[in-house]
């Protein structure tokens, strides 16, 4: 779609900002950054670079760029159960609405680079995330400065109140693409006009693939802490417990196999369901790999046979490695990620993991192994071209040639 953009002045660099929550512990969403500050160097390397983010102190120290905390009230995510916490949180919503314009106001750009930023398929609330998203596309709206969402991830919402601020801040945006049709379609269902909206493959499809590896007996599963979706919280501990038991079941088969499991995680959340499983599996054959970035995970699925995964970027990083897949879907989002690389027949339901179905699937993944790589390959280039030709589409929307 055509976008609203400053003409920044020759004598001086663009000012580009990025925002989401970045540096939080999440590493699909940090990995998203990556790419795009990898596209950024190469399209535009005269650009000053700074965050607005969940995790400043993470995001400065890993990517060297000055970060800004995304709230104003430190105590944003913990419950407020006080008075006290009550009200700093309700004086945090007005103060970070002129902290937000405030920052917007001082680029040229702002980019939201990938991650699921107008879904709900994991628990939300509506005056979190989706409000401080809102108040970054309207403040782009106010000051006149351009807010690209690119390669975002979205998701029809059951609830009303966030389902009314995802809907504004998609319209508020001078610029939207996605990572998969059903993002868009998802839009355009909930009433925003898409017909000049891109779909490209998710932007961690832009990091380098590390090299395969020899043929390997390992078995990678990446876990996670799964409570279903944000429609589900009044049986999420059920959904948890059916997906842990399910999950520990399949680890004793492979191990009773002889099969070594190398267990990965994809947020920092997910470690909780690490000791679980190690506590219930007491064996050698299990241990958990130590992963502080995209390139880590990629590096693990690479240097496996195969891969059993729940978290998104746990499955786009095993893809990317071209590593036989199976993937424990907790929205369709993972469903077409693994249409769009040939897997589609390798899927099993997060929040109804049967042990036996499970391991029946899985041996199936591993016989047709061999042409399942040959499939990869063919994908990974694929994709490789369309984030191509969308990286050049981008920096012509944001970064128009300057007018003498």
């Amino acid at each position: 779609m055509r976008s609203r953009t400053h003409r920044p002045s020759r004598q001086r660099p663009v000012r580009v900002g990025v925002f989401g929550l970045l540096g939080s512990g999440n590493l699909g969403n940090d990995g998203s950054l990556e790419a795009l500050l990898g596209y950024l160097r190469a399209a535009r390397p005269d650009a000053v670079v700074d965050a607005l983010c969940g995790g400043p102190e993470a995001v400065s120290a890993r990517f060297g760029i000055p970060a800004t905390r995304l709230h104003w009230y430190r105590g944003e995510y913990r419950t407020a159960s006080r008075a006290g916490a009550v009200v700093g949180k309700g004086i945090g919503k007005l103060v970070d609405a002129v902290r937000t314009a405030a920052w917007v106001r001082r680029h040229d750009v702002v980019i939201v680079p990938g991650m699921g930023v107008l879904e709900a398929t994991l628990p939300l609330r509506p005056w979190g995330f989706p409000y401080a998203l809102f108040l970054l596309c309207a403040s782009g709206r106010l000051t006149r400065t351009p807010v690209a969402l690119v390669g975002v991830g979205a998701a029809r919402i059951g609830s009303r109140p966030v389902r009314t601020l995802v809907r504004w801040s998609a319209r508020l945006a001078a610029h939207r693409s996605y990572r998969d049709d059903l993002s868009r379609e998802a839009m355009r269902a909930m009433g925003v006009d898409t017909s000049r909206d891109a779909v490209h493959p998710d932007l961690a499809f832009a990091l380098p693939a590390p090299p395969a590896g020899p043929p390997s007996d390992v078995v990678c599963v990446g876990v996670m802490a799964f409570h279903g979706g944000n429609d589900d919280r009044a049986r999420a501990e059920e959904i948890h417990r059916r997906y842990l038991d399910g999950t520990v079941r399949f680890v004793r088969a492979l191990v009773a196999e002889g099969r070594p499991v190398r267990l990965l995680t994809g947020d920092g959340v997910d470690a909780a369901v690490v000791e679980t499983i190690l506590g219930a599996v007491d064996s050698p054959l299990v241990s958990a790999a130590e992963t502080a970035s995209l390139a880590d995970l990629m590096k693990e699925t690479a240097a496996a046979g195969a891969v059993v995964a729940t978290r998104y970027h746990n499955l786009i990083c095993a893809l990317r490695a071209g590593t036989p897949t199976l993937a424990l879907t907790y929205a369709a989002k993972s469903g077409a990620l693994m249409d769009r690389m040939g897997l589609a027949a390798y899927c099993h339901p997060a929040d109804e993991v049967d042990a036996e179905r499970l391991l029946a699937r899985f041996r199936e993944l591993e016989k047709n192994a061999p042409d399942l790589r040959r499939v990869l390959a063919e994908r990974n280039l694929a994709a490789a071209r369309e984030l191509d030709a969308h990286f050049t589409a981008l920096t012509m929307a944001l970064f128009p040639a300057e007018v003498s």
